[in-house]
């Protein structure tokens, strides 16, 4: 039988996680071991018995056979958290490429020990009927600090060492000494630190669900009882009601003795979500993201594994918080890219939360008004189970939507970044004390070159993607290459207006203080929010109706719910649309269909007003009637004939380094091993950003329907890589199904 050999680590804590120690797997242990598994093993030269996580199973080892140790046994009696963390662990690292150390501090994401917060009393432990006598021998002997504590001790019982300290003066030697003579005794209460004030008191109301979210809690219920743990896609249009499938479903985990996590896809819905789980679940609810302080963040992991919280809130990162019992995952606006990990291993919170889920034996719930393409499709395909929500909760209706062509507006001698409509409804809600949300799609803008006359938009001829400026005047493929100059004049029309397209926040900002003077305006994008509880602070300022226009960026657009917002603007839906990605036209849609959804739903009907150069692109057009079928229809016929996907799976092998010469050569050379698999490739080509840093940066993109056999390939070149001591010259990372282009 061949020897194995399995890496371990012996300290769980996050600094001690790039320590691993080689040990030999016994023969009787072979069939059994694998990795995540808790073993006990000899340590140090004292060769004292050690708990330790198997981290990697490997037939060699890189030290002397005669030196390495033996594992004692497996651990069976107990299987801790981070067991199950290290085999999450191993799947990322499989699925998504990186090594094992960067996987585990993904999954153990605490940074370190921080200590613990305490309070210590003083606390009277003689008997009330003895301690006016002692009270007295304490005068009579001039002992007036004892006598001062222990008056103050008769008449409260129990007091704070800094009142003790500041307020009676009292030394810590005085304190030792009544102490020792048996009438009081110190005692140190622990408590954690608050990540956060959220100002809503716990309510035991019950909360009525309408006819179609009930059937919804009824079957999750059923399922739940008979443990058959499933993927749900809740796709409820805006206003519908989701979060209360969430908090209803949550409860029903809570019931039976387990814990939820929800994921939320930024920290600027952190604190009206929030506000509405406490109202449900009271002080069971807590959250986590990185805003909060070591201390902070070290005291609410701890409150989760000692099972001290139901519900744990926040962004990617959250979804690896180790709750002893986990009942259900939910992941609201699923569809969002900030899931999606920019960092190695990039790995989507989404496809691993399934995983957890299923190792855990827990549920998940997917939320969304427009859901992501690889979501719905596998809901259509049976993976995950559909449901749908098509009415507004409390029987608010949808908003009235208005397509502004820019074209039109420009021919009309409009050179504002306001609409004539636009402009007149901002003026005509200002009369009405009203509030209007406007927001600028920022996403995706990387200088697309467009033509303000017709509309035109420079496309790569080969891939269907629009093309980008670069500084040294040249429009480039960022997919596969092709590139070409700049153009003077549109190639449609003939005029000269072909440029790239720019806008702001503090621009809109100027120009609505210039056009509405008496507005109260407030602006929420990264440079208002980087201080700690910024987004709150312009959130509840708005909410409050301290202000009547609020601008920003994507953020705003996510699941907020203003009654008194009645008027929604977007001023450029183009700047997305047109990205340099085979999912723009998804985004767009997205993002035009969330922000439209932020108007009337109070009982004030609502008005949103999209700004657009392509006024027919069906995007723009099924965004404007809510209608994600229509929308999902044409743009999975898109993905089908251009190979993207859902479709076809796709496998981006980006590398950079300073020496040119040697990543054309080693990217070439990949290039052939991807192509000896029967693999679709793309490239070899410059990445976005041909060079950050004095580092040339290059791209590859591979395509299979198959998923697997795209993780066999990154396996492959892996392989390669390291064989041909790559890593040493070269940054080389994978990403499955990119987010974002390279």
């Amino acid at each position: 039988m061949e020897k194995l050999y399995a890496d371990i680590i012996i300290n769980i804590s996050h600094e001690a996680l790039d320590k691993v120690f080689a040990y030999k797997v016994p023969f009787s242990l072979i069939q059994d071991i694998r990795v995540g598994q808790q073993v006990v093993v000899p340590f140090g030269r004292s060769n004292k018995e050690q708990t330790g996580y198997v981290v990697n199973l490997s037939r060699t080892v890189n030290y002397d056979e005669s030196k390495v140790k033996e594992i004692i046994r497996i651990e069976t009696d107990h299987v801790g958290v981070e067991a199950k963390m290290i085999e999450l662990a191993a799947w990322i690292r499989e699925n998504y490429g990186s090594t094992m150390i960067q996987a585990l501090k993904t999954v153990l994401p605490v940074q370190e020990k921080v200590a613990r917060k305490a309070r210590k009393y003083i606390e009277l432990t003689m008997d009330a009927v003895h301690g006016p006598a002692m009270l007295e021998e304490y005068f009579s002997k001039h002992y007036v600090a004892k006598a001062r504590l222990l008056a103050a001790l008769l008449d409260h019982h129990k007091i704070s060492w800094e009142m003790a300290s500041k307020d009676l003066k009292i030394s810590k030697s005085t304190v030792d000494s009544m102490e020792k003579e048996g009438i009081l005794h110190v005692v140190t209460e622990y408590y954690y630190r608050s990540p956060g004030q959220f100002n809503a008191a716990y309510s035991q109301t019950e909360i009525t669900l309408n006819e179609q979210q009930q059937e919804l809690i009824d079957e999750f219920r059923e399922d739940f009882l008979k443990k058959n743990y499933k993927t749900y896609l809740l796709h409820g249009i805006t206003g519908s009601g989701k979060t209360e499938v969430y908090l209803a479903a949550i409860e029903e985990v809570i019931k039976k003795g387990k814990q939820a996590i929800v994921l939320i896809p930024e920290i600027a819905l952190t604190y009206q979500t929030v506000t509405r789980f406490t109202k449900r679940f009271g002080d069971r609810v807590s959250i986590l993201n990185s805003r909060l302080s070591k201390g902070e963040k070290y005291d609410q992991w701890l409150r989760a594994k000692r099972g001290d919280i139901d519900v744990i809130i926040g962004p990617r990162s959250a979804l690896f918080v180790p709750f002893p019992n986990l009942g259900l995952i939910v992941i609201d606006e699923e569809h969002e890219g900030s899931y999606k990990s920019e960092q190695t291993p990039k790995y989507h919170a989404r496809e691993v939360a399934i995983k957890k889920a299923q190792m855990e034996g827990a549920s998940v719930i997917l939320g969304s008004a427009t859901p992501s393409m690889d979501s719905y499709k596998h809901a259509q395909d049976g993976t995950y189970r559909l449901w749908e929500l098509t009415k507004r909760a409390k029987e608010a209706v949808l908003p009235k939507v208005y397509i502004e062509d820019l074209r039109e507006e420009l021919k009309a001698g409009n050179r504002s970044m306001f609409s004539r409509r636009l402009r007149d409804l901002i003026q005509d809600r200002l009369d009405k004390g009203e509030q209007i949300m406007l927001f600028l799609n920022r996403r995706g803008y990387a200088g697309f070159v467009s033509c303000r006359s017709c509309g035109h938009v420079m496309e790569c001829p080969h891939c269907d993607i629009s093309m980008t400026y670069h500084r040294d005047g040249r429009l480039r493929c960022h997919y596969c290459g092709y590139e070409q100059p700049m153009l003077k004049v549109c190639p449609e029309c003939g005029s000269p207006y072909i440029g790239t397209f720019g806008l702001g926040t503090q621009k809109v900002e100027a120009a609505l203080y210039k056009e509405f003077p008496q507005a109260r305006v407030l602006r929420m994008d990264m440079d208002t929010t980087k201080r700690k509880n910024s987004h709150e602070k312009i959130l509840s300022a708005f909410s409050d109706g301290e202000a009547d226009i609020l601008v920003g960026t994507q953020m705003i657009v996510k699941g907020h719910d203003f009654a008194n917002v009645t008027l929604v603007g977007v001023l450029a839906a183009d700047l997305s649309l047109h990205a340099n990605d085979y999912r723009a036209g998804e985004r767009t849609f997205q993002l035009l269909t969330q922000a439209a959804g932020r108007a009337g739903r109070g009982s004030k009907p609502g008005e949103v007003v999209i700004q657009t150069y392509s006024p027919d692109h069906y995007s723009i057009q099924t965004a404007a009637r809510q209608d994600y079928h229509a929308f999902y229809n044409e743009e999975i016929a898109y993905r089908t004939m251009m190979k993207y996907p859902p479709v076809w799976q796709m496998l981006v092998v980006f590398a950079s380094g300073e020496d040119k010469a040697w990543l054309d050569k080693v990217m070439d050379a990949m290039a052939e091993v991807a192509k000896h698999m029967d693999l679709m490739v793309i490239g070899p080509s410059e990445a976005g950003f041909g060079k950050i840093n004095d580092q040339y940066r290059k791209v590859i993109y591979i395509k299979n329907k198959d998923y697997e056999i795209l993780v066999k390939a990154k396996n492959r070149l892996e392989q390669w890589i390291d064989l041909n001591n790559i890593r040493k010259k070269l940054l080389v990372n994978f990403d499955f199904n990119p987010m974002n282009s390279y």
